[in-house]
């Protein structure tokens, strides 16, 4: 989601003159989007913020102007007064519901002359103020990230997001529908939607009532030129029938999904305050399978939560191994401040989280490589977004988000080709082109 922000506060800077460039050291705005998951995040702001401090030094002693400094996102919805007392020379602090408003803040800090701090949660949309003309971020315009909702209110007792993220709110269906065909229209192939809680969308349909996600993914798919969708982050809690039956309807529909489920123990997911039990998660996942067998799945674990003994580890390891994942993020627990779980007993010894983790990845690991391989001998629709490392050899991705290698003309670059897969490397495919089955538009 970063990354959507990061290009659609570029989009509301053009107007003003800016335009991307390469280095701080080129840059008359620098502007640091932030992320606040994971810890250490603050410190590792204050330490860049040091070394822009330095480059616009460097910049003033050239007699080139003096550069902006900004931090944006989550940090600075969290830590916003703490960055203006420990690094005053900051000019704008900003959370990321309030990036619509960077024209203006650029204006008040040249008018006072001073630092400059937005970080309320506003009543207006802040998609409602955004350019209508936007370049979508892509990889050479073939797939686009696209934000349909944000925020939460599920409040899981080791996350931030309903802090620095707000509540719930879903954009109106119109709002995404014309995005995405800006998008489209472009050269995007494959989109992305995302949010917080991605399948707890319920916009606006314009009808007096609000859309599902699956509602929304179906009028997605009549665009012509879109022939893949994704959707990320979903919780377990909203995986309703009507989604279900999207992945076995629709076509678009890639048949990959990321559904974070963080523990496989009952006990730990109530402490988590994560709302489903670990057979319910199983269940979820029978349903979409059933719906389209060809799914595959994704999910985030977090190992060493307050209380986690080996038992609950145990648990954990044994929805691994039933469930069987083609890719997983994974993580120790770090306590974020201002969360439930920050301040409960019996934290797990940082030894002993170390230790799981690397079991728990060593599996994961374990259940990547098998899946990979499983694809060996399999003919696969390869979206080709560009040119390989070798020449001659072009690169794409497959439905499973796998980056896939083999040899091909360069004029087939934007289109969708089929690829007998033969070979499996550490982290992608090797294939021979067979034919081509989608045009570029």
């Amino acid at each position: 989601m970063n990354v959507y922000d990061s290009a659609r506060m570029a989009d509301v800077l053009r107007p003003l003159g800016y335009g991307p460039v390469d280095t701080p050291e080129a840059a008359d705005m620098v502007i640091l989007n932030t992320c606040h998951i994971r810890e250490r995040a603050t410190e590792k702001v204050f330490s860049e913020l040091g070394r822009l401090r330095k480059i616009r030094e460097e910049r003033i002693e050239n007699g080139q102007d003096r550069s902006i400094i900004a931090v944006a996102g989550c940090v600075a919805q969290a830590e916003g007064e703490e960055i203006l007392r420990r690094a005053p020379y900051v000019d704008l602090v900003l959370g990321p519901q309030t990036y619509h408003r960077l024209p203006e803040m650029v204006a008040r800090a040249a008018r006072a002359g001073g630092a400059v701090i937005e970080t309320d949660f506003p009543a207006e949309q802040k998609f409602d103020f955004l350019p209508a003309e936007a370049a979508p971020q892509s990889s050479g315009n073939l797939t686009a990230f696209l934000t349909i909702q944000e925020g939460c209110d599920k409040f899981c007792s080791f996350c931030v997001v309903p802090y620095t993220r707000g509540a719930e709110t879903s954009r109106p269906v119109a709002s995404v529908m014309a995005e995405a065909r800006r998008m489209v229209a472009a050269g995007v192939r494959e989109i992305t939607l995302l949010g917080q809680n991605v399948n707890a969308y319920h916009g606006d349909n314009g009808q007096g009532g609000s859309a599902t996600l699956a509602e929304l993914a179906a009028e997605l798919g009549q665009l012509d030129g879109l022939d893949r969708i994704r959707y990320m982050t979903s919780h377990p809690r909203d995986v309703d029938q009507s989604l279900i039956d999207a992945h076995r309807d629709n076509r678009a529909l890639m048949p990959f999904l990321h559904l974070p489920v963080q523990s496989g123990s009952d006990r730990i997911l109530k402490a988590m305050n994560r709302g489903h039990t670990a057979d319910e998660y199983r269940e979820s996942v029978r349903r979409l399978r059933e719906a389209r067998p060809d799914l595959a799945l994704s999910s985030d674990f977090i190992v060493g939560h307050p209380g986690e003994t080996e038992e609950d580890f145990e648990a954990t390891m044994q929805l691994v191994r039933d469930i069987g994942f083609a890719m997983a993020y994974s993580f120790t627990y770090s306590p974020r401040p201002g969360t439930p779980a920050a301040g409960q007993p019996f934290q797990v010894a940082e030894e002993i989280k170390t230790r799981r983790l690397a079991e728990l990845q060593a599996l994961l690991r374990e259940q990547q490589d098998a899946f990979n391989a499983d694809m060996v001998g399999t003919v696969q629709d390869i979206l080709i977004t560009g040119k390989g490392r070798k020449p001659g050899q072009l690169s794409g991705r497959s439905p499973y988000l796998q980056p896939v290698h083999f040899e091909g003309p360069d004029h087939l670059i934007g289109t969708i080709a089929k690829v007998a897969i033969t070979t499996r490397m550490t982290n992608s495919l090797g294939g021979t082109l067979i034919r081509e089955t989608a045009s570029a538009c």
